[in-house]
């Protein structure tokens, strides 16, 4: 037993242990630095049996920041076994650095079975639209239409002189309408985001400002959010944090009593380090608690928070991998989570990381099962 850890101390530890993680390849590639899970998007069928994820491939260079060259193209992987296996597709359609967006002529039935969303913008590798938008397909990802701009949130007064910084999270409530978790911030100025929401009642034809999730007057930068649904009216969102001039990292929650029409601050979840941090992947578990899993880029580690009581408070977090390989810049380029629970009570959270058989980065996933309420 280590000196100075009780019993009682080492039982807790234990108990509180993730179980049986097991670490997969998602993809990899000699001589491509793969990346960014969070900014891709995640979409699931079948309960969790088929999966789908979107990353970013390039030239792998060995530099001071990313390890990325200038050009890249956006992929997805996908799973019929439940994360277990995976295999790489670039499938028609789906979008790349430089597409031309446009405004969608015909709604989209937001009902559909095999409905997947990816919303782009600015501010993140390769998508170079200060005005954001979306792509989409009917088919399970296999082909896509688009991308297709937000249209009416490019004359809403609230963001006037910004620009939209948004990854994918989205609620979809019906054949013609949902809820969409976007960013903004003022044209041109980097870490200075705020969350805000949006909603579709035209199955994507249109979009209207909601309102401030995190406001302008907010000192602290908040983007990245990943939302659940906890009942017809409550919302749990978490959002990537960090102060505008100096650094470490950390995430937040938010909750919404109304359906997402105000918003409230409930909790720190966790710490994610130096290098700006970390996004969060927040899923709402078949047993009803919130897991929240990040990377903490000074601890090199990727890390799970666990809630019992709807985002209130969240316990120690669980350490689902260690052991990434810095590169010799010293950088610790790792994370970006996605996640997802499949019907055996068994989570998938896919991410990136470096180790020294794979230097140049792998997307990785790791399946485990949370400890027990």
């Amino acid at each position: 037993m280590p000196l100075g850890v009780s019993a009682m101390m080492l039982a807790a530890m234990l108990a509180t242990a993730p179980v049986g993680c097991q670490h997969v390849i998602v993809a990899a590639e000699a001589g491509q630095f793969v990346a960014w899970p969070a900014n891709g998007g995640l979409w699931t069928w079948d309960d969790g049996q088929e999966v789908l994820v979107g990353f970013a491939s390039g030239e792998f260079v060995e530099q001071g920041g990313h390890n990325i060259g200038p050009r890249h193209t956006n992929r997805l992987a996908r799973s019929r076994d439940g994360g277990l296996t995976w295999q790489v597709e670039q499938p028609t359609g789906y979008p790349q650095p430089g597409a031309d967006f446009t405004i969608l002529d015909k709604p989209i039935d937001l009902a559909q079975a095999n409905l997947a969303v990816r919303c782009t913008a600015t501010s993140y590798h390769g998508a170079e639209d200060a005005r954001g938008g979306f792509t989409y397909s009917v088919d399970r990802g296999h082909t896509w239409r688009g991308p297709y701009r937000f249209a009416g949130l490019d004359g809403a007064p609230q963001l006037k002189g910004m620009d939209i910084t948004c990854r994918t999270d989205y609620l979809l409530e019906g054949p013609s309408s949902g809820l969409f978790m976007l960013s903004a911030r003022p044209a041109g100025k980097s870490i200075t985001d705020r969350a805000f929401w949006s909603r579709t009642n035209d199955g994507g034809r249109s979009f209207s400002f909601g309102g401030w999730v995190v406001g302008p007057d907010d000192p602290y930068r908040a983007v990245m959010s990943s939302t659940v649904r906890l009942s017809p009216t409550r919302l749990v969102a978490a959002l990537r944090r960090r102060a505008l001039d100096r650094e470490p990292c950390w995430l937040d929650a938010y909750g919404s009593e109304d359906n997402g029409a105000t918003w409230r601050f409930l909790s720190k979840i966790g710490d994610t380090g130096v290098g700006n941090g970390n996004p969060p992947a927040l899923l709402r578990l078949r047993d009803g608690r919130l897991c929240c899993a990040y990377g903490n880029r000074s601890r090199r580690e990727l890390l799970a928070s666990l809630s019992s009581d709807g985002g209130t408070t969240w316990g120690e977090p669980l350490v689902l991998r260690d052991g990434f390989r810095v590169d010799k810049f010293g950088d610790v380029d790792l994370g970006y989570p996605r996640m997802f629970q499949r019907t055996d009570g068994r989570v998938v959270t896919i991410y990136y990381w470096s180790q020294p058989d794979r230097p140049e980065s792998c997307i990785a996933a790791t399946l485990w099962s949370p400890p027990a309420p």
